[in-house]
């Protein structure tokens, strides 16, 4: 099961790495999350927003947690720009707890978006 947001109007490159932050922040709680974002996920991407968010300097540490965040489940965006992967069928409870930490991020730039999940 995947969370999809689509993004309209700007900043869209702003809004996508900040994005990238809640998947890494609600990675700490929520580990059954995973993401891949429009530029397809890279691990240099996120290696460089894990290392900046946890400090890690292990490079083997920094790519174990890596592994774990970028879907497995290859290339399904389509329409939209950014998307959060289940690794089980989430509850009501953590999809408004996703969607709180989507709202908090995106507010202060203004932009618009839609949140589907299924």
């Amino acid at each position: 099961m995947k969370t999809y947001i689509k993004i309209y109007g700007p900043p869209i490159v702003e809004a996508l790495q900040a994005l990238e932050h809640v998947a890494v922040e609600i990675s700490k709680e929520m580990p059954e999350i995973t993401f891949y974002d429009v530029l397809g996920g890279t691990a240099t991407s996120l290696e460089q927003e894990i290392t900046s968010v946890y400090g890690l300097v292990e490079e083997e540490a920094v790519m174990k947690h890596v592994e774990r965040l970028v879907s497995k489940s290859g290339w399904t965006l389509g329409e939209y720009d950014f998307y959060f992967e289940w690794a089980r069928t989430p509850t009501f409870e953590e999809l408004k707890k996703l969607i709180s930490k989507v709202d908090e991020a995106l507010k202060p730039l203004g932009c618009r978006y839609t949140v589907t999940t299924k």
